[in-house]
């Protein structure tokens, strides 16, 4: 495939097939296999959210995507001591601070960088001594953006998921609202990836979006892989980010 159908790349979050094995309290379907096989079907990294609450990934699952994966693994974590201190002992290639609440069902925006800066600042730094690729999940926000910029990270997320709840011209408007974001991340510096809620019919225009480096997708593809296959559900994913870059 030409290198430039490839720039954009695709993180596979796993979280839910640990959430069907923890439906049952079963040791499978097991998360790990599944990501092994995301990685041999084409993704570009493999994310995990190690939620407080342990609702999905759990510890030994981090453990052994670290010692399994040969592709990055991002671990998505909320800004607290005790997820900070899990980042420090497995050191993954990336670390995403997401916002998190235990009654939501899912992430449900994006954090708050500027709100929260005093206390991500030593975070951010700490986890970039210790090698990991820090990136803040945020809302396409111009506040948000100046905050990522104050605290350093190399990357920050751009959060679809109201993208992907509207329609028409209100859809046309977030739409144009990520892109820009996306550009003044790039101005500055930052790398920008994005994601949650992307699916087959909404990931085109998104993935059209030329300074938007990755995108990060789970619920959907682990969805569409009772029907397609693990494998499956990847490449048509593929397919379609490569053909919005084409």
């Amino acid at each position: 495939m030409p290198a430039q159908l490839r720039n954009l790349r695709l993180g596979v979050n796993i979280d839910h097939v640990a959430t069907i094995r923890n439906a049952r309290g079963s040791p499978y379907p097991d998360p790990v296999r599944a990501a092994l096989i995301a990685q041999e079907a084409g993704a570009d990294g493999i994310t995990a959210h190690l939620r407080e609450d342990r609702r999905h990934i759990t510890d030994d699952d981090i453990a052994r995507l670290s010692e399994q994966l040969t592709v990055p693994l991002n671990l998505e974590m909320a800004a607290t001591e005790e997820m900070l201190a899990i980042a420090l002992r497995h050191r993954p290639h990336a670390v995403c601070i997401v916002p998190e609440r235990r009654e939501e069902r899912t992430t449900e925006g994006g954090l708050d960088a500027a709100g929260l800066h005093n206390i991500l600042a030593p975070m951010v730094n700490k986890l970039g001594e210790a090698g990991c690729r820090v990136s803040l999940f945020i809302a396409p926000e111009p506040r948000q953006i100046e905050a990522a910029i104050s605290l350093r990270v190399p990357v920050i997320e751009l959060h679809t998921g109201h993208y992907c709840d509207v329609e028409g011209e209100a859809r046309a408007i977030e739409l144009a609202r990520i892109a820009d974001m996306a550009a003044l991340a790039v101005k500055n510096g930052l790398e920008p990836h994005a994601g949650h809620g992307l699916t087959y019919d909404n990931v085109e225009p998104i993935a059209a979006i030329p300074q938007l480096a990755e995108l990060n997708i789970g619920h959907f593809l682990i969805g569409e892989a009772i029907f397609l296959g693990l494998d499956e559900s990847i490449a048509r994913m593929r397919a379609h980010m490569d053909a919005a870059r084409g």
